[in-house]
C-alpha cells in the first residue's frame, strides 16, 4: 500500500528544547479534508514558550485562526485559553486573525512566541509528549479508479508496540512524495493452527526403528531396446572370487586387529617414552638451575662478607673483622711456634703483636667512622619513627592508619629539622627556613630556645654581611643539635615519650625494673640484660659481653643470627601459638649446632650453615631443643611432609636422634621446667574455662537467675 496522492498530509508538530532535539507529535484537532476538496495550503509555525525555553514547530493552514492554535496550545499545556496570547513581531495578534492575513506564504517558516497574560500566577507548563495516539480501528479510504469513478475501500488498523522496519521505496522526482514497500505495513503469515503441540520434546525426537527391506531399485535392470539406447562406457566386469566362509573371514579380522593392537601399543611406547625424556630433561634443567642459583648465592654471601669487611657499619660487622683478625693471629703464632724456636720466635711474636695493634687502630678507625655515619642515619630514623601515625593491622592483613596531634607535630619538627641541615640551598631559602625554625621554637619559652633563637639570628647576620658557607658550618651544626634536642624533649614534641629510653614519668621509672651489671658496676634497664635459657641469675650487660668477646674470644654469630631468624620466621607460620623457639638465644643455637648437631646434617652430612635448618621432629608439637632435627632445606621440605616420623625411619637412626634430644633436655634443663610450667598453667585455665563453661549451661538450663548467678560466682 503506497501513500495516496489525495489523502491530505496530515499537520505533524515538532517539539525542540535547548539542545536542538526534535521530537515528533501528532495531532488530534487538524481539520480532516476529504478526497474531493483541495489539499490545504500550510506553513510551519516555531512556536516559542519564552518563559520555560522550548520550541514547538506545527504545520498549520493559512486560512484557520490564530484561535485553533491557540486551543490546540492550551490543550497540549492543560491550561485555559484565555490567559494565552500569541505574539508575532512583538505585537499581540488578534485570535481572528489568520495567516494569511499577517502576509505568511505557504510552505515557509514563521517564527511566534505564546505568553501566559498572567506570568506570575498561571506560568506556562512545559509541553509533554503524548505517549497514546488516538486514532479508529476501522478506517474508510477512498480511491480514485479514473474517470470520476472512485470505491471505498474499509481498511483495519493493526496496533502494534512494535517499530516497523524501514524496508525500502521510491520517491516521485516531480512532487516528493515517496512510497513505502508493502511489506513493511503487514505482518508476516502466521501458521494455521491445527491444535497439535509442535514444540515439545516428544515432537523433536525421532524414533529410529532397524529393519532389513529389499529396495525395488535392485529388482529391475534397464537394458538397451529398440528405440532406447543404453551406453556401456562405464560398465565394469567383475568376475566373482573364491568363496569366503566365516572362519577366514574371522581370521582376517583378527589379523588385522593384531595389526592395530601393535601400531596403537608403539604410540603408548612412544608417548610414555616422550614422557620420560621430558621429565629427564626438566629434572637436568631443575639440577642445573639449583647449582646455577647455589653459585651465584654463595658468590653473593661471598660479595657481601667483602663489602662488609672493606665498608663495616654495624656491630656484626666489627664483630666479622674482629673474628678475621683472631684467625689470622692464631694462623701466625702457629706458624711462628712450627718454624721458630728461642729469641727469634719471641722477636717474631713481639713484631705479630705490633701488627695486631695496628689492625686494631685501623679498625677503631673504622668504628669512628661508622658512628659518624650511623649518627645520622640514626637521628633520622628516630624523628621518621617519632612522625609515624598509629598503626592496627587486621587479619586479613590490611592495615589502618591514624593520625594523632602528636604524629602531626612531630612530622612538621621533622620537615624543619631536614630542611636545616640541607645544604647548597640559597641565601633567601636559607633565611626562609631559619624564620620558619625561630616562630616554630618562639612557642616555648626557656633557657634551650633563647640559645636557638640568638645563633639563629646569628647566622642571619653573618649571612647577611657575606660570609661563606664554610665558615658557618660549625654554627649550622650547633642550631641542628639543639634543635634536635628540642624535638627530643617531651614538653615541645609529646609524641616522642614513648620512644625515649629513659622514661619521664616518674611513676613508669619506679616500675621499670632495674639491674645491676657486676662487670661495669653500673645500673641498666632490664631490657640491656640478655637472657639466658641456661643460667637462673642475670649476668652482664649486652655491652660487657660485647667488650668481652672483643678482648677474647672474638667469635662471629652472624651466621647463627641467620639462623635463628629463619627458624622464628617458619615457626610463625605454623600459627599454633610456639613460645619455645623465642626464648633462644644466638649462643642457645650455637651451642646446638656445634655440640649436640656436630655441625652438619644428620642425613648428608651437608656442613654449611646457609643451607641448613632446623625444623620439628614431630611436627605436631612445637619447636624445641628437644624436637628438633639438623637438616638440609629440600631435607627440611620432605621430612615435614611424613605424618608418621617413627614409621619412616629406621630404629638406629631414631635411637640416635632420641640421644640427642635427651642431650639437648639436659642441657636446657631451666628452659624444659619453664615450658612444662607454662603448660601446666595452660591446661589449668583450659579447664577452669570449660568448667566455667558447663556451669553457666547448667544455670540457664535451670533457668533460673539464682542458680546462674551461684554458678558465674
Amino acid at each position: 500500500m503506497s501513500d495516496n496522492q489525495e489523502l491530505p498530509l496530515q499537520p505533524v508538530p515538532t517539539m525542540t528544547n535547548d539542545k536542538d532535539e526534535n521530537i515528533n507529535i501528532d495531532l488530534d484537532n487538524e481539520p480532516k479534508y476529504s478526497g474531493d476538496e483541495q489539499e490545504p495550503k500550510l506553513a510551519t509555525v516555531k512556536m516559542l514558550l519564552e518563559s520555560i525555553g522550548q520550541t514547538v514547530t506545527v504545520a498549520f493552514p493559512l486560512r484557520s485562526p490564530i484561535s485553533e492554535l491557540i486551543t490546540h496550545f492550551a490543550k497540549e499545556l492543560r491550561m485555559p485559553e484565555k490567559i494565552l496570547q500569541v505574539t508575532f513581531k512583538e505585537k499581540v495578534l488578534d485570535n481572528q486573525l489568520s495567516l494569511s492575513q499577517i502576509e505568511v506564504e505557504p510552505n515557509t517558516t514563521v517564527s511566534m512566541e505564546l505568553h501566559s497574560k498572567d506570568p506570575i500566577n498561571e506560568p506556562l507548563r512545559p509541553y509533554k509528549l503524548r505517549q497514546d495516539i488516538s486514532m479508529p480501528d476501522v478506517i474508510t479510504v477512498r480511491i480514485d479508479e479514473g474517470q470520476s469513478m472512485s470505491r471505498d475501500v474499509v481498511v483495519e488498523i493493526e496496533r502494534n508496540n512494535f517499530r516497523k522496519p524501514y524496508l525500502g521505496g521510491v520517491r516521485h522526482r516531480m512532487n516528493g512524495k515517496e512510497f513505502h514497500h508493502a511489506s513493511a505495513q503487514t505482518l508476516p503469515p502466521q501458521r494455521p493452527d491445527k491444535g497439535v503441540i509442535r514444540y515439545c520434546r516428544d515432537t523433536q525426537t525421532i524414533q529410529a526403528r532397524h529393519r532389513v527391506i529389499q529396495t525395488t531399485n535392485e529388482q529391475s535392470t534397464q537394458m538397451s531396446k529398440p528405440g532406447y539406447f543404453v551406453t556401456t562406457d562405464n560398465d565394469r566386469f567383475l568376475t566373482p572370487h573364491r568363496y569366503q566362509t566365516a572362519e577366514e573371514k574371522f581370521d582376517i579380522l583378527n589379523k588385522k586387529a593384531i595389526i592395530i593392537q601393535k601400531y596403537f601399543r608403539r604410540w603408548l611406547a612412544k608417548r610414555d617414552v616422550n614422557i620420560l625424556r621430558e621429565a629427564f630433561q626438566a629434572r637436568l634443567q631443575y639440577e642445573f638451575e639449583e647449582k646455577q642459583r647455589k653459585i651465584q648465592e654463595r658468590q653473593n654471601r661471598y660479595q657481601h662478607d667483602l663489602d662488609r669487611r672493606l665498608n663495616p657499619r654495624t656491630k656484626d660487622d666489627f664483630d666479622v673483622l674482629y673474628a678475621a683478625l683472631e684467625k689470622w693471629r692464631e694462623e701466625e703464632i702457629a706458624k711462628i711456634n712450627a718454624t721458630k724456636q728461642g729469641a727469634s720466635r719471641k722477636a717474631a711474636l713481639a713484631l705479630l703483636v705490633d701488627e695486631e695493634t695496628e689492625l686494631l687502630a685501623t679498625i677503631d678507625r673504622y668504628k669512628t667512622e661508622a658512628q659518624k655515619y650511623n649518627k645520622e642515619v640514626n637521628i633520622q630514623r628516630f624523628i621518621e619513627r617519632v612522625a609515624q601515625p598509629k598503626r592496627w593491622k587486621y587479619k586479613d592483613g590490611t592495615t589502618t592508619e591514624m593520625d594523632t596531634p602528636y604524629s602531626i607535630r612531630a612530622r612538621e619538627l621533622m620537615q624543619i629539622y631536614n630542611t636545616i641541615t640541607m645544604k647548597f640551598l640559597t641565601l633567601d631559602e636559607r633565611l626562609d627556613i631559619l624564620l620558619t625554625l625561630k616562630h616554630t621554637v618562639k612557642e616555648h619559652e626557656c633557657r634551650l630556645t633563647q640559645e636557638v633563637i640568638q645563633l639563629i639570628d646569628r647566622e642571619a647576620d653573618l649571612l647577611m654581611r657575606g660570609t661563606k658557607e664554610e665558615n658557618l658550618s660549625g654554627l649550622r651544626q650547633r642550631i641542628a643539635t639543639l634543635f634536635l634536642q628540642y624535638i627530643k624533649t617531651p614538653t615541645f614534641n609529646p609524641g616522642v615519650v614513648r620512644h625515649l629510653k629513659v622514661p619521664q614519668d616518674p611513676v613508669i621509672a619506679q616500675e621499670q625494673k632495674t639491674l645491676y651489671c657486676r662487670s661495669c658496676q653500673k645500673y641498666y634497664p632490664s631490657t640491656e640484660f640478655s637472657v639466658s635459657s641456661t643460667n637462673a641469675n642475670i649476668g652482664k650487660c649486652r655491652q660487657c659481653f660485647r667488650l668481652e668477646n672483643i678482648a677474647n674470644k672474638r667469635t662471629d654469630q652472624t651466621k647463627f643470627k641467620f639462623l635463628l631468624k629463619k627458624i622464628e620466621k617458619e615457626e610463625c607460620a605454623y600459627s599454633d601459638g610456639a613460645r619455645c623457639i623465642f626464648f633462644l638465644t644466638t649462643n642457645d643455637i650455637e651451642y646446638m649446632f656445634k655440640n649436640i648437631w656436630d655441625s652438619h646434617s644428620v642425613l648428608s652430612e651437608e656442613s654449611d650453615i646457609y643451607t641448613l635448618t632446623f625444623v620439628r621432629w614431630n611436627r605436631r608439637e612445637e619447636f624445641s631443643p628437644w624436637n628438633c632435627i639438623l637438616l638440609t632445606l629440600q631435607e627440611a621440605s620432605a621430612h615435614l611432609k611424613m605424618e608418621d616420623v617413627e614409621a619412616n625411619y629406621s630404629e638406629p637412626f631414631r635411637k640416635k636422634i632420641r640421644y640427642k634430644h635427651a642431650v639437648s633436655r639436659s642441657h636446657f634443663l631451666k628452659l624444659v621446667e619453664h615450658v612444662s610450667h607454662y603448660h601446666e598453667q595452660l591446661q589449668q585455665a583450659n579447664a577452669s574455662k570449660d568448667m566455667t563453661i558447663t556451669a553457666l549451661k547448667i544455670g540457664r538450663q535451670r533457668g533460673t537467675p539464682t542458680a546462674m548467678a551461684n554458678t558465674s560466682a
